[in-house]
């Protein structure tokens, strides 16, 4: 069974995603729950309408993607961690740590699918993340790892 995904689901895809799932976990549990339709033919007509009205939603807000921007470039970011002696931390930074971090420092809310991190962080140091808000906004924040 095909499926049109409502919302984001981990590692079963994206919203807006056409996903093939079993016939019993459509019909019993993303279909009853308001997480996905089927993708019949009508459904996905209604798919690129729906696509294009999000697009349109996005594109209103570039404003305030370009304001995020501005707040955050030039910035560090500060992140306390737990590391030992050496310098390596304990756990990992990912993109949920940093988007509670903007949230706490500069009150800016930026979705932690919009931030990557290219690189493996492993010991205290300054590391860089890219910010893609929107196809046309980017940038980078610096953050700096600092021992609790």
């Amino acid at each position: 069974m095909e499926v049109i995904l409502l919302k984001d689901l981990g590692t079963l895809g994206d919203k807006h995603d056409v996903v093939k799932v079993k016939n019993g976990y459509g019909r019993n549990f993303l279909i009853p729950k308001g997480l996905g339709v089927i993708a019949n033919a009508s459904n996905l007509e209604r798919l690129d309408e729906i696509k294009a009205k999000d697009k349109a939603e996005e594109d209103k807000k570039i404003g305030d993607f370009q304001e995020i921007i501005q707040t955050v470039t030039g910035q560090t970011l500060k992140i306390g961690v737990k590391a030992g002696t050496s310098g390596k931390i304990f756990g990992s930074i990912t993109p949920i740590s940093i988007s509670q971090a903007l949230k706490e420092q500069f009150d800016v809310e930026v979705p932690r699918k919009k931030i990557l991190i290219e690189e493996e962080i492993k010991e205290i140091g300054t590391y860089t993340a890219q910010l893609e808000l929107h196809d046309s906004v980017k940038g980078s924040i610096d953050f700096e790892l600092v021992k609790e």
